[in-house]
């Protein structure tokens, strides 16, 4: 399919002005808003139509961007190498900021409702972080493979990454979707593989989570164990996971049907009524195959 039309928003973030690609799906302004982060190689382009599926099927607004350095927001410089805290930084930093220029969560009529945040990997890690920081801002989480610390088997996925990279066409496939291709992957793997990142763990903040969240993964993840979802799962009472059988790291790619129809029921029953006050376990969503 040919890529969506997006625009392009000017945000400050520590005295750096940036510009971020983002991409609105119209609806209701009484519908839900739900912002889709992107994986440690996405971008705006990288969803393709999945966002207006899911906003179709829901009846959802939704709001996507491209993190800087990705898509075409503006590149990580090549001389700058990101910190362990990188994700943190787009948490508390970048999105708020974003969030803030797109006048969403601010005192307006449009987009006063606090939106829901829908991240795949690493996008699924910063909207853990950013409820964390900001209960009050954030209406629920749907988190697809997301990482809450990091695993071996993760850790030799993205060396292989490395080498396909340095070998073969996927810098080519790869380009189509980034303005800076280099600046894309090699953030990303970069620090990934950077020895002081072994220690990267945010399960610490989960307790500071207030709002429901729906985590999903596939048995055939090769970027992290369902582990990474059980411990959300032993964390938050509210939460609820969905783990799916034929997926691998992208369920949104692998289960399409299945992750909207999870995410619409998810959303719908947050959105339609507050949770009982006794309905404070968590469980797993049985899968319908």
């Amino acid at each position: 399919m040919s890529e969506l039309a997006s625009s392009a928003a000017n945000i400050v973030v520590a005295g750096e002005a940036l510009t971020i690609e983002y991409r609105r799906i119209d609806g209701s302004r009484l519908a839900p808003l739900v912002v889709f982060l992107h994986e440690g190689l996405g971008s705006v382009a990288m969803w393709k139509d999945f966002p207006d599926r899911l906003c179709k099927a829901g009846g959802f607004r939704g709001l996507v961007y491209s993190r800087p350095g990705y898509g075409r927001s503006t590149p990580r410089p090549h001389h700058v190498k990101w910190r362990p805290d990188f994700m943190h930084r787009q948490a508390r930093l970048v999105l708020p900021a974003l969030l803030d220029a797109l006048a969403i969560n601010a005192d307006a009529d449009v987009d006063s409702d606090s939106p829901w945040l829908f991240g795949h990997s690493d996008g699924g890690s910063i909207a853990l972080i950013y409820a964390a920081s900001f209960p009050d801002c954030v209406a629920g989480l749907v988190v697809l493979a997301p990482h809450l610390f990091v695993e071996q088997e993760g850790l030799d996925s993205i060396v292989a990454v490395r080498e396909a990279w340095m070998q073969g066409d996927f810098r080519d496939k790869l380009a189509r979707h980034h303005d800076d291709v280099e600046s894309a992957f090699r953030g990303w793997n970069d620090i990934w593989l950077d020895p002081d990142f072994r220690a990267w763990n945010i399960e610490g903040l989960l307790p500071a989570i207030t709002c429901p969240v729906l985590a999903i993964q596939g048995w055939d993840d090769r970027y992290g164990t369902i582990a990474q979802i059980d411990r959300i799962a032993s964390a938050l009472p509210r939460s609820e996971l969905l783990k799916l059988d034929r997926c691998g790291h992208s369920p949104h790619r692998d289960r399409p049907d299945a992750v909207i129809d999870a995410t619409v029921h998810f959303v719908s029953e947050h959105t339609l009524a507050s949770a009982s006050p006794t309905n404070t376990h968590n469980h797993v969503i049985k899968e319908t195959t």
